[in-house]
């Protein structure tokens, strides 16, 4: 949910940050008032609006883990990573296969700062300052081509992230380029945020354009063609509380019944692709 935010070098907490924006509304500590303040209208008027940054948390945290143990992949790039919270890729994926290796990229200065200071002890990750919207510099960063071997599959994360690239920036042809440079069996993880044809979907797209100058919900039918060339694995593009989810958790009937969605959870979803 960041990625693309703040320019220059130095931290500015004048101005609201996607990314700590983001952390605020996990419970995080790492935002100021001015974050706190967008954020408190996600809470305030639009109550549940924060279920859909825990559906999207734990939609990654599955698919990550589901990458490592169904796939040979141990290599990671994830793009507009955001502040460290709990289960990061690197956390999750190294639990299962210590040997991956993965690259966080993010140009928000905090993030960088808290970013290597979480991974300086972790000779398998690096923090890449750089824009999503430039693949090709993330691609031949020197940190990137230090970690990452492109004649093995990577697994490209693309989380609450693509939602943040208005069309004019041409979200398809940052999937598209990365698609162009990667091997066979490479994975694409994407969640973004859905048009719900509610005055729910209508408002938050009003708050983020508003204060961030962007923000950009798009249909099921949008959201898949950002993956075209790519085989969309099941369940396909879906709700990200309903993509791989835990069957054994409380929230599931004994009977393996899927639980009624809240509109905010709708207003989320998730796929993984593979490129053939």
């Amino acid at each position: 949910m960041a990625g693309m935010t703040v320019e220059g070098s130095s931290i500015d907490s004048t101005r609201p940050s996607i990314a700590r924006v983001y952390d605020y509304l996990l419970g995080g500590k790492d935002n100021y008032a001015v974050d706190r303040e967008v954020g408190d209208v996600f809470l305030r008027d639009l109550p549940g609006s924060v279920a859909i940054a825990f559906a999207n948390r734990a939609a990654l945290t599955r698919a990550i883990a589901q990458i490592v143990t169904t796939t040979g992949i141990r290599q990671f790039i994830d793009l507009g990573s955001g502040l460290p919270t709990a289960d990061n890729v690197h956390q999750v994926a190294q639990r299962h296969a210590p040997e991956s290796r993965i690259v966080y990229v993010d140009n928000d200065p905090q993030v960088l700062v808290h970013g290597c200071a979480l991974l300086e002890q972790n000779d398998r990750t690096r923090v890449v300052r750089a824009d999503v919207r430039d693949p090709d510099g993330v691609r031949t960063h020197p940190d990137t081509l230090e970690l990452i071997d492109f004649d093995r599959p990577v697994a490209v994360v693309l989380s609450a992230v693509l939602h943040h690239v208005n069309d004019e920036e041409d979200p398809a042809g940052i999937v598209r380029h990365w698609r162009d440079h990667v091997p066979s069996g490479s994975h694409f993880f994407i969640s973004h945020f859905r048009s719900g044809g509610n005055p729910e979907t209508a408002e938050a797209e009003r708050v983020l354009q508003q204060t961030f100058g962007r923000g950009r919900w798009r249909t099921d039918e949008e959201i898949a063609s950002l993956l075209d060339g790519l085989e969309i694995l099941d369940p396909g593009i879906v709700p990200a509380p309903l993509w791989r989810p835990d069957t054994t958790a409380n929230r599931w009937s004994a009977d393996g019944a899927q639980p009624e969605l809240s509109v905010w959870q709708h207003l989320i979803v998730a796929g993984l692709a593979r490129k053939a």
